[in-house]
């Protein structure tokens, strides 16, 4: 999986997450309520996104947790 489509700082949206990180919306969300993948951050009514660096810290982990299985 790549980061670099990721940004150091800021916000994601969840198609921009979804590009790097391959899981279905379904997925991810089911994640999110579990508490597997980050928790959202609402920034209006119809807004929802993640910080960024949420984001490349679950990349990396996950990294982490595939070189350590092989």
């Amino acid at each position: 999986m790549q980061s670099a489509a990721i940004p150091e700082s800021g916000f994601v949206r969840l198609p921009q997450i979804l590009s790097v990180y391959p899981v279905s919306r379904s997925t991810w969300w089911a994640g999110v309520k579990s508490k597997r993948y980050p928790q959202p951050v609402k920034l209006g009514p119809n807004t929802t996104a993640w910080r960024a660096e949420d984001i490349r810290a679950l990349i990396a982990q996950q990294s982490v947790d595939s070189r350590q299985a092989a």
